[in-house]
């Protein structure tokens, strides 16, 4: 039997306690979204590889090689984000909804000041994790900013390696945590009830997660796994990995969060 709990004191949300193996459903159920509509779903994959090549491209030739696996982990802060195209696409294939390009780069119209400022907030949330890189690198010593090979020897094989990356770790975890608790499902929230705002859909997403702490932790370590492996083959895999958990993402909303049920 199934479990809900009211957020607001008003009107619905409500949100459903689910299995802890629930996450793979959502990720089949992604995986089927992606192959129901290839060509948009790709084209975002591909775009989202292109900016990050340019990205690194950029710290490199800025000689900021420090600064690239910190910005990599931008796809796990604004990655909702950059996803809100995809979750129109689930939502209208799910409703039987026409699909088309204007429909998916257009999305974020749907409540724009709303998703704007949620996506403004996980942005902050990734440069202050970016910050903190910077002064992370200045408080063990390194004076100087190294090539990309010299840094990989200083990151990897100095003596301070371990504590940086033990603490480095430890602050992006916990910063990323807090990036997953109040975006898990905000901006798709914030895409399906066109007249919400920041506050509720953060609501709405805190509650979803502490209601289901543990599919909530399996679905984080998923993300986790699948976009660290993907990004391996120089983000290659992202094309593919990105907007699966993206449609899946969409789908587990739609599965927690409900509205107007008992």
């Amino acid at each position: 039997m199934s479990e809900t709990v009211a957020v607001f004191a008003g009107p619905p949300p409500r949100i459903r306690r689910v299995a802890i193996d629930r996450p793979w459903t959502w990720l089949a159920a992604g995986w089927s979204d992606l192959w129901s509509e290839p060509a948009l779903s790709l084209c975002f994959g591909s775009l989202s590889v292109l900016a990050g090549w340019l990205a690194v491209a950029l710290l490199l030739w800025g000689d900021l090689p420090y600064l690239v696996l910190p910005l990599s982990a931008g796809f796990f802060f604004i990655g909702p984000f950059m996803a809100v195209g995809l979750y129109e696409i689930s939502r209208r294939i799910e409703g039987g909804l026409a699909i088309d390009a204007s429909a998916m780069f257009g999305a974020w119209r749907r409540n724009p000041d709303q998703i704007a400022l949620m996506g403004l907030l996980l942005l902050l949330l990734h440069l202050a994790w970016m910050r903190v890189a910077q002064l992370l690198f200045a408080f063990f010593g390194w004076q100087t900013v190294p090539s990309w090979d010299r840094f990989m020897d200083l990151a990897w094989y100095s003596a301070r390696s371990l504590p940086f990356l033990a603490i480095g770790i430890a602050i992006g975890a916990v910063l990323a945590a807090v990036a997953f608790v109040v975006g898990a499902f905000s901006m798709p929230y914030l895409l399906d009830r066109r007249q919400s705002n920041l506050f509720e859909a953060i609501a709405a997403s805190v509650a979803a997660v502490r209601l289901n702490i543990r599919p909530m932790l399996l679905w984080a370590g998923l993300i986790v796994v699948l976009v660290t492996m993907a990004m391996v083959p120089g983000l290659l895999g992202l094309v593919i990995v990105l907007p699966v958990i993206a449609h899946a993402t969409w789908h587990a909303y739609r599965d927690i969060v409900q509205f107007g049920e008992a």
